[in-house]
């Protein structure tokens, strides 16, 4: 498995009673796990499938910013 190096944001959510890891440079990637390990290693599995779709749709696929991204 790639390790794909886009920031991953990990947080607990109540509503899901799970775990997420959010992918903000990839627009609508996340993924769920019982535990943040698990999230983390089902959201660098959906980075693949994200860009895998992206490329398949002609679209453009970010290089990751190798940063902390600032979200206010």
């Amino acid at each position: 498995m790639n390790a794909y190096k886009y920031e991953l944001i990990v947080y607990w959510s109540a509503e899901d009673t799970a775990f997420v890891a959010d992918v903000p440079e990839l627009p609508g990637c996340m993924a769920h796990g019982a535990t943040p390990a698990a999230a983390v290693a089902q959201a660098q599995e959906a980075i693949g499938l994200w860009i895998d779709t992206a490329r398949e749709d002609g679209r453009a696929v970010p290089e990751p910013k190798g940063r902390r991204l600032m979200l206010a």
